[in-house]
């Protein structure tokens, strides 16, 4: 049931820390992988059935891009939205630049690589769509602009399930919490002492990693989540399910 013999997935940010083990688990999984990201470099090493090249913060490229693929090769069997980037993050980093930037890539750019591509399955019949949102978008964590756009998402996910489901479109959201992908080795440098402050909110003890993250997105486009659309999954260790620190130095007195 969580197969994927035989089925075509696009996966934007394929080069990123979530978005390679994306590539290798949905591959394992018998996919036809076609790796969507700005720069072909990023992509080395992969196992792919092809590659779309385009920079997401440009939605015109992006559509532009994405719909000359299907124009090539019709409608894939589902896309995963991965792409995503953030560095404002809190108020203090923000003005209408960094908000613009951050609202273009996380939310305008995913609309338009999703929109060409959810039409052309719907024309077919059938179809997944997963967007990699993010705790951000459920409960404020920091990166209003980021927070925001991803937030944008789920909105536009239900929209998708509710006026495309009769059309055999799918579309669910994956929430992550702190995933441990090479992004984090910056801060870890800068402060090795970083994850005792991190770790203590996650009631699993620990961050997800990217293949937890990846499991998730493969669920959602195998045929045992068929009757699935317009969810919001967290894959966060249990970081939203509520607040383990104030129980434990409030109630606990840790």
């Amino acid at each position: 049931m969580f197969g994927l013999s035989g089925k075509t997935v696009l996966i934007s940010g394929a080069g990123g820390g979530i978005g390679r083990t994306m590539v290798e688990t949905f591959r394992e999984a018998g996919a036809q992988v076609v790796a969507i990201d700005r720069d072909p470099a990023l992509l080395a090493g992969l196992d792919l059935a092809g590659t779309i090249l385009c920079d997401q913060a440009d939605a015109g490229a992006t559509r532009a891009a994405v719909s000359a693929w299907l124009a090539d090769h019709g409608a894939p069997d589902a896309v995963v939205a991965n792409a995503g980037f953030t560095r404002a993050e809190h108020f203090g980093h923000l003005d209408d630049a960094v908000w613009a930037a951050e609202i273009a890539i996380n939310l305008n750019g995913a609309y338009a690589l999703t929109d060409p591509v959810i039409a052309a399955m719907a024309a077919r019949g059938r179809g997944s769509v997963v967007f990699i949102s993010s705790v951000n978008a459920l409960v404020h964590f920091g990166n209003p602009a980021y927070s925001a756009a991803k937030a944008g998402l789920i909105a536009y996910a239900k929209a998708i399930a509710v006026e495309r489901g009769a059309e055999g479109v799918r579309a669910n959201v994956v929430c992550p919490g702190s995933v441990r992908t090479p992004a984090w080795d910056h801060r870890l440098e800068a402060d090795p002492t970083l994850l005792d402050n991190v770790l203590p909110h996650y009631p699993l003890g620990r961050m997800v990693s990217p293949q937890e993250v990846a499991n998730a997105a493969l669920f959602f486009c195998s045929d045992a989540a068929s009757g699935i659309t317009g969810t919001v999954l967290p894959v966060d260790a249990g970081l939203t399910a509520g607040n383990l620190r104030f129980v434990d130095e409030v109630l606990r007195g840790k």
